[in-house]
């Protein structure tokens, strides 16, 4: 059975709560084996259907490659984040938008506000998820985050995770 919006919004926010404490191996255990997270733009015609293969997307990372992102995002070594950003995700407007047995599609609006250094950006835009398990055991199998803005000019590099 679907989850409820309720339902739905702990994961998001659970996932919120794990980027702004910088417990990224955390946060990729949030996602499937078969997991998809993706970052682009409204500048795709049609950002909801365009697919990675055959579209610039700014991110489209498979589980490996999230598990790998976390783990080079933690290290000192990794001297865009380090030390690391200050973040705030803020997650608002969620709605569940379909299902069907364990599977729940949701979408919610996002605000991502980051400070490094003297520097401060917003990253806006929407998220679209499927979640997958019921009660505890709820995961990510796939986040496409759309960020609503022209350009990331004044924000710089997205070294950060949305």
């Amino acid at each position: 059975m679907p989850l409820t919006r309720s339902e739905a919004e702990d994961v998001l926010y659970r996932e919120a709560e794990l980027l702004d404490a910088w417990e990224l191996m955390e946060w990729s255990d949030l996602y499937t084996e078969d997991s998809l997270y993706e970052v682009t733009s409204p500048a795709n015609e049609d950002p909801l259907a365009s697919d990675a293969r055959n579209t610039l997307f700014l991110i489209s990372d498979r589980i490996d490659r999230i598990r790998g992102r976390a783990k080079r995002l933690l290290k000192k070594t990794a001297h865009a984040e380090y030390p690391h950003s200050k973040t705030r995700h803020m997650v608002s407007n969620v709605r569940v938008t379909g299902g069907e047995g364990d599977e729940t599609t949701v979408r919610a609006n996002f605000a991502v506000f980051r400070t490094k250094e003297d520097t401060s950006t917003i990253y806006m835009g929407e998220s679209f998820f499927t979640l997958v398990g019921s009660g505890a055991d709820v995961r990510i199998r796939h986040k496409r985050c759309v960020l609503d803005l022209n350009s990331l000019y004044n924000q710089g590099r997205l070294t950060i995770i949305l």
